[in-house]
């Protein structure tokens, strides 16, 4: 399986597919989602096999392929898979197809309101499959040159899918989006080019004596403290943005309520998670001691996000806005987890890419459901729904209660794991960032209550339960939710080696307990 070009054919087969999809006739909208779904399967399948057959006893990064790309900068498609990039591929190419089948006969703008007039079908499917190619290239990619180049080509996909096929304000959100992206991935480029050189110097200087982006040469570089900080700087910022954190962060509440469900699915599902992903791979392990540097200024940064955007999800009125709020609190918990440099800290926040992929992306689909129901996301116009769609309000609970981690669904596993890993090494941010807990009770369940329980408003009452299709795009993620929140080693005997070798090169371990008289602090006897 090895010698088999797995990460280069999975991001062909869905470019590919897009260019199919794009070169259908117009009036051939049915073939358009057939052939969508058909190709995310199709990725989805190979993807499961990849994933089957890595050794997690085996080298840190598998199925590496380099060739040259642009020899005379040093710049190579090169690409491979620890641990973390193969879990967050694997829920990039799972939430395709249930994306794609949710959509199906929402013409793309599922979950819209004030919507367009009817847009291009097979233009928007085929925006869903490039997306799933930029998606799985820039977790791949080793050369951080070529991670840079799909780091910024998402943009594409996504504004297209806001600005065409979003809300009556959705020109306004695609554009907020861009620039925000824009202004972080130009700091971002600066300090990729600026390693160039850096690695270009004689090894006697910290260099490497030529000039490289692969990532595996980079991380060995010895880099001067002053420069390190503002490379670290001009990383960090960028993947802050995309987070995204406060108070950079202005850009998805506006984007959550313009864009189409479906790809609303993939934005805060998937493409968020490049922001945290980011800071644990690059920003850690190319500039060690500056992330050190910065860890309490982060620390404080990761614990304002978790308070502030579960404030802000309690006094929303609009259900699309109040889930992104929550996403604002949730990546809060994941930088924490990064920057506590604990071993149970960062596999709890790379646990809780997953789960909140997972999580989230059911929230927003069966948001869409009810929206595309009512024609509206305004909470006060539902009440009662639980009375005439029980399916649908089983799963809305199910998919709420895992957004508040209760215990055994999937988000509490990875929510326990970032506190006690944060608690043993910085306890006033872990007791300050548990207050998030409680507040996403509150956020969580008056927005169930005010939507499913009580009376049913008049306009509800004909309001239909969810549909077969609509079933097979929410249920496996309900039950994949259901089933990591009960048994989630599997998915951390995969994490867990890649964080190791990170927690080696930021040169931390994992606080011994104190002890107490006799007694250790664990309880057990010395």
């Amino acid at each position: 399986m090895e010698d088999f070009p797995w990460l280069s054919v999975l991001i062909a087969v869905p470019l590919l597919g897009a260019l199919l999809v794009g070169a259908l006739p117009r009036a051939r909208e049915e073939l358009a989602k057939q052939v969508a779904l058909g190709v995310s399967l199709l990725v989805a399948a190979g993807a499961l096999v990849m994933a089957a057959g890595f050794d997690t006893g085996g080298p840190r990064f598998q199925y590496e392929e380099k060739y040259w790309w642009i020899k005379q900068f040093g710049v190579h498609w090169a690409v491979g898979v620890d641990g973390v990039a193969l879990v967050l591929i694997v829920l990039s190419v799972i939430l395709v197809p249930l994306v794609v089948l949710a959509s199906w006969t929402e013409d793309g703008r599922s979950g819209g309101v004030d919507v367009p007039p009817k847009r291009s079908v097979k233009t928007y499917f085929a925006l869903l499959l490039a997306l799933e190619a930029m998606m799985i290239g820039v977790f791949a990619a080793t050369d951080v040159f070529l991670f840079y180049v799909f780091f910024e080509a998402m943009l594409i996909p996504v504004y297209f899918l806001i600005g065409s096929y979003g809300g009556a304000q959705r020109s306004y959100a695609a554009v907020k989006f861009l620039l925000y992206s824009l202004f972080g991935g130009l700091l971002m480029l600066v300090a990729v080019i600026w390693l160039y050189p850096l690695s270009a110097k004689p090894a006697s200087q910290g260099g490497l004596g030529h000039g490289t982006f692969l990532f595996s040469e980079l991380s060995t570089l010895n880099i001067d403290p002053t420069t390190a900080k503002w490379l670290f700087l001009g990383f960090f910022i960028a993947f802050a943005i995309k987070a995204p954190m406060v108070p950079v962060h202005t850009w998805l509440p506006d984007a959550a309520q313009q864009s189409p469900a479906g790809a609303l699915v993939l934005i805060v599902g998937v493409l968020d998670k490049v922001g945290t992903y980011g800071m644990l791979r690059f920003c850690l392990e190319l500039f060690p001691g500056a992330a050190t540097w910065a860890t309490p200024v982060v620390l404080g940064f990761a614990v304002l996000s978790i308070i502030y955007g579960a404030v802000l999800a309690i006094g929303q009125v609009d259900l699309k806005r109040l889930v992104a709020y929550t996403s604002v609190s949730h990546f809060g918990f994941i930088v924490l987890g990064i920057f506590a440099m604990t071993s149970q800290g960062q596999s709890g926040a790379t646990l809780y890419m997953v789960n909140h992929g997972f999580s989230t992306g059911a929230l927003f689909l069966i948001v869409g459901f009810m929206i595309a129901r009512r024609r509206s996301a305004r909470i006060s116009d539902f009440g009662g729904v639980q009375k005439v769609a029980p399916l649908l309000a089983g799963t809305f609970l199910i998919a709420g209660l895992s957004g508040l981690s209760l215990p055994g669904l999937a988000p509490f596993v990875s929510e326990f794991l970032v506190l006690t890993g944060t608690f043993s090494r910085y306890r006033v941010p872990a007791v300050i960032a548990a207050v998030g807990i409680i507040l996403a009770a509150v956020y969580i369940l008056w927005m169930y209550q005010r939507t499913m329980n009580g009376p049913t408003v008049e306009a509800a009452k004909g309001m239909k339960d969810l549909s077969r299709r609509e079933l097979w795009a929410v249920g496996p993620i309900i039950a994949i939710i259901v089933a990591m929140g009960f048994f989630p080693q599997p998915i951390l005997n995969v994490i867990n080696p890649s964080v190791e070798k990170t927690m080696v090169r930021v040169e931390q371990h994992d606080p011994a307990p104190k002890i107490t008289g006799n007694v250790a602090e664990n309880g057990a006897r010395p």
